[in-house]
């Protein structure tokens, strides 16, 4: 993540320094994003292109504030460590006039990105859009506060849907995808490579703890996405 080429996104050496390395890849994955879809980044600089991106952790910032005494303030650090930038930066660097946002609801963030790009498409608020979510772990402490919360495995290991479930182990990495109507595909020509019926959100509400999940609540979002799509629960297959 401390690779970077910043003078191919117009952005000097100086700035890129200050700029979270989240900013950096979902910029990188933005532009391959594109190049895979068959669309060149250039030309759709002033069109309504959305950019949705979920992101949870600001670890960079962090690092910085506990580097402060070493750290030159200067007029790149505000955005360079603001989380909306992560988003906001791919709208600036590409022109994209869309909806640019950020968005953080913690372990569903990405997901809630590209339900709310599909939305924005769906309501014809933009006829194309960057979808995805990126995180990086490259603070310490962030580690030891979900370890107090008993939120992380204590062997490491995930066993989501199983009864022998005891934490979550953190990963890092960042995906982006390029999500239009099917329609506007087929009228480019640009590859599909999955057809999105239908999403929903919703949230836990009161349950036993702030971070413990509501059953109830859950299956009313799965009821409510089903319906969304048009779809019987019994036609899904579950990928895992």
């Amino acid at each position: 993540v401390d690779l970077f080429d910043p003078l191919f996104f117009g952005i000097s050496p100086r700035e890129a320094r200050v700029i979270d390395p989240q900013q950096r890849l979902v910029l990188e994955l933005a532009w391959e994003a594109l190049e895979d879809a068959g669309i060149a980044p250039g030309s759709l600089a002033g069109s309504d292109t959305g950019v949705f991106v979920g992101a949870s952790w600001s670890d960079y910032s962090a690092l910085a504030h506990q580097a402060a005494p070493h750290l030159e303030i200067g007029p790149h650090v505000a955005t360079g460590m603001h989380d909306s930038i992560i988003a906001n930066r791919v709208s600036y660097a590409l022109g994209l006039q869309g909806p640019s946002m950020a968005v953080d609801t913690a372990c569903s963030s990405s997901l809630v990105a590209v339900h709310l790009a599909c939305q924005s498409l769906w309501s014809g608020e933009s006829d194309l859009a960057l979808a995805g979510g990126v995180t990086l772990n490259l603070f310490g402490p962030h580690y030891l506060a979900m370890n107090e919360i008993g939120a992380l495995s204590p062997d490491g290991r995930c066993k989501a849907f199983d009864a022998r479930a005891d934490g979550m182990v953190r990963g890092e990495g960042a995906a982006l995808v390029v999500v239009t109507p099917l329609r506007v595909a087929l009228e480019r020509g640009l590859p599909v490579y999955c057809l999105i019926r239908g999403s929903a959100v919703n949230n836990d509400g009161l349950s036993n703890g702030l971070t413990a999940p509501n059953p109830s609540a859950q299956e009313a979002l799965l009821r409510s996405a089903y319906q969304r799509a048009d779809l019987s629960p019994w036609l899904v297959d579950y990928v895992e």
